[in-house]
């Protein structure tokens, strides 16, 4: 237990080894969590530990690309041993029981979201294979726009497309708007991949669904929903101010027009007005009814099932009947389309989902709510947030989170919990969200179309732009300041 004396002077070496932790927990923001347990073990043996584990899973982490490992496979180990020395210390302390507890209670937390997400993943996936996302780039590609409009269009596309889609969807789906149209310009596509990392990251921001920061602030109720609008017009300063810049550098010529023609499959635009009934009755059940999000996307989900199971029972028929139509019109073409088609499966849906996000996340949460339980979150909220000054604190975490995922850097601010106001809650959701765009590395949509467009889109290239870059998060930050000075 906490001893008596603890507001007795610490000796000089204790005092040396828990501002050295604090320089540590300054740097990686993720050792910042859960309520902290009754015993103080930030410097037992079992708690420098348990800092070391994760600090070496994450480098593992960082590391994916020159290695080729999943991210989720260090974290989930990490969190494994973290969680087991925390039970034996509670063991041995005669407290079994209360580790347990704090356990289960982080396990919910990440229960409730990983609900959530998979929903919403599946939603994605089912229009995907609907090829809604196809029909869009098809239509992008015949146009024949020039390449000023084209890296305008698909900036534009993806911030307002990551509001409600996830941002890494979001910039593959442009991304390979970008390699189609101009293929063999690698300097154009360079450049439009690192503007669509950018603008699907700020679009995120804005809205709760837009990104797992922002829809982790709203589940634990620090901004309403309806609050992070507040945040559009700063999203929208951080996506223009570097655009603007890279517009300058772009040779204005018009690509070889070309054509490509896609069909939307059969109860597409109908599987979209479900995602969008899914996301309002979760908003619903949020605001009126104070039930978990998560709720309102599974009742959604159930829709989803039903309505897939409708288009498997009346495929046959459809199928006759346009082969009956298409037969009147002399369409072979069509006709000989209608023989590869696959009934729709909503399980395979859920399968495709991004399972190593999902589980990569597990392993944040549960590992940083055990160093949380250990007691580190004081020592962390009191050197971020004790100076008095959590504006300047929110900003330099979002520019850690260029080199930290956002999402363990959320979690420890939701964790601590400071006493900020909701413009300082509103600030670091947009920090935490657009500060990966420093970085190719710095967010999931950077990560994926340095595989997309290999070769072309590198960390070296996006190094480039990050000084206009840098810019627009100076900018974004000046502006939500600015415009939601009432918020502070």
């Amino acid at each position: 237990m906490r001893p008596s004396n603890a507001s007795a002077p610490r000796p000089r070496s204790l005092r040396v080894r828990r501002w050295f932790l604090a320089v540590c927990l300054l740097c990686f923001p993720p050792l910042a969590f859960a309520e902290a347990g009754p015993l103080d073990l930030t410097l037992s043996a079992a708690g420098i530990a348990s800092v070391v584990i994760f600090l070496l899973a994450y480098a593992l982490v960082m590391g994916e690309e020159v290695l080729h490992m999943r991210k989720s496979k260090p974290v989930l180990v990490a969190a494994g041993l973290i969680w087991t020395l925390v039970a034996w210390m509670y063991m041995r302390a005669g407290l079994p029981d209360v580790a347990e507890t704090a356990f289960k209670e982080t396990l919910l937390e990440y229960t409730e979201l990983l609900l959530f997400l998979l929903v919403a993943m599946t939603y994605i996936n089912a229009m995907e294979e609907r090829r809604v996302f196809d029909k869009l780039r098809a239509w992008l590609v015949y146009k024949g726009f020039s390449y000023r409009s084209l890296f305008w269009i698909t900036g534009i596309l993806a911030f307002w497309i990551s509001s409600i889609a996830n941002n890494m969807t979001t910039a593959m789906l442009m991304c390979a708007v970008v390699l189609k149209v101009a293929e063999g310009d690698n300097r154009f596509i360079s450049l439009c991949c690192v503007n669509v990392v950018v603008a699907a990251n700020a679009g995120g921001a804005f809205s709760p669904f837009g990104d797992i920061t922002t829809l982790m602030v709203w589940q634990a109720g620090q901004i309403p929903f309806g609050g992070f609008f507040a945040l559009l017009i700063p999203a929208i300063v951080n996506f223009m101010v570097p655009a603007l810049i890279m517009n300058f550098f772009i040779v204005n010529q018009k690509p070889e027009s070309l054509t490509e023609t896609v069909w939307l499959k059969r109860g597409a635009r109908r599987i979209v007005l479900l995602f969008l009934f899914t996301v309002a009755i979760s908003v619903l059940c949020h605001s009126v009814l104070n039930l978990p999000p998560a709720m309102g996307m599974m009742f959604g989900l159930g829709l989803l099932q039903f309505f897939g199971y409708y288009l498997r029972r009346s495929l046959p028929r459809s199928l006759e009947r346009k082969r009956e139509r298409y037969s009147r019109r002399g369409d072979w073409r069509k006709l000989e389309q209608l023989g590869s088609v696959v009934p729709f499966d909503i399980f395979s849906r859920i399968a495709r989902s991004e399972w190593d996000t999902l589980l990569f996340f597990y392993g944040v949460v549960m590992s940083v709510g055990g160093l949380g339980f250990l007691g580190y979150l004081s020592l962390l909220s009191e050197t971020l947030y004790g100076g008095g000054h959590p504006a300047l604190a929110n900003v330099i975490l979002g520019m850690i989170s260029a080199v930290v995922d956002n999402i363990p850097v959320m979690f420890a601010v939701l964790s601590m919990a400071p006493g900020m106001s909701e413009g300082n809650w509103l600030l670091i959701t947009l920090t935490a969200g657009v500060g990966g765009s420093l970085l190719a590395m710095g967010s999931a949509a950077g990560v994926a179309l340095m595989g997309q467009a290999r070769g072309i889109y590198t960390f070296a290239v996006h190094l480039r732009w990050m000084p206009a870059i840098l810019l627009g998060y100076g900018a974004s930050v000046g502006a939500h300041l600015l415009v939601n000075a009432s918020l502070f």
